[in-house]
């Protein structure tokens, strides 16, 4: 398998292995200048020498102040058309954002970055950009998830989005997840600054999961053994292995799990 070491690109944290020459031994965090299908990128270097047959591209050098240099000016210019380009779209089109606008290192390609709820000419759009860049043109269709990606966003517990900051792809995320928390299913509560459900949801799954398979159902009868207070389990804290139990008495307790015994009626 050939060496490779895994670099970072400007627009978000996922990590891509590329190929490395064997007498070449990079330092991490340097600028480097790396080929891929999309021609010359500037990269960063975020790992030591590795063997992976999966790569993506492969080291041209260590990045020059001439390299960087070349990257700002890019920066800047494909800032200015992407302004350029939001007016063009707001002309003609309402459901449609345009996010962020990239070239690569020899200005041969320029990536438009967009989300869209409706069908676009994008013929049109590239006859306009034509006048403004000699590049060719590639029109990317993004969702939530990306665009959060891109742009970077602060999350609900005050740290940075972790789509923009660590997560290297993104896993489905489902209301069950959310539910077997106990966590309240309002969508302003459980939902992430891209407007899907939080990330964050998966990474203790499992152990509530584990956690969960030894607690009675929610909802289910139980009794508690030591007192013989019977009633109807109406919320789970796992965390804590107890129960919120609704008595036959009208009241609320709260219960070890371990201290219950089933009272539901068998058919």
């Amino acid at each position: 398998m050939p060496q490779c070491i895994a670099v970072k690109f400007s627009n978000g944290p996922k990590l891509h292995n590329i190929q490395v020459e064997t007498d070449l031994y990079p330092e991490v965090n340097q600028p480097c200048v790396v080929s891929t299908r999309r021609g010359l990128e500037l990269a960063t270097i975020r790992g030591g020498i590795t063997e992976d047959a999966k790569t993506i591209g492969y080291l041209v050098r260590l990045a020059t102040p001439e390299d960087l240099a070349q990257t700002e000016k890019l920066r800047e210019r494909a800032d200015e058309l992407k302004w350029f380009l939001k007016a063009k779209v707001r002309e003609r089109y309402s459901k449609t954002k345009i996010i962020a606008l990239e070239f690569n290192l020899d200005e041969s390609l320029l990536v438009v970055s967009y989300t869209s709820e409706e069908q676009l000419s994008l013929r049109y759009l590239i006859q306009e950009l034509s006048h403004h860049t000699a590049a060719r043109i590639e029109f990317v269709n993004i969702g939530p998830r990306d665009q959060t990606r891109l742009l970077g966003a602060i999350g609900v517990c005050g740290d940075g989005a972790c789509s923009a900051t660590w997560l290297q792809s993104f896993s489905a995320v489902g209301i069950r997840m959310a539910r077997d928390q106990q966590l309240p299913l309002n969508p302003e509560k459980i939902s992430g600054p891209c407007g899907r459900l939080m990330c964050c949801l998966q990474f203790e799954h499992e152990m509530y999961e584990e956690l969960l398979a030894t607690m009675p159902r929610k909802g289910s009868r139980a009794c508690h053994e030591a007192t013989g207070t019977c009633g109807r389990i109406n919320k789970l804290f796992p965390l804590k292995g107890t129960v919120e139990m609704y008595t036959d008495e009208g009241g609320l307790s709260e219960f070890p799990a371990s201290e219950l015994r089933s009272a539901d009626r068998k058919n």
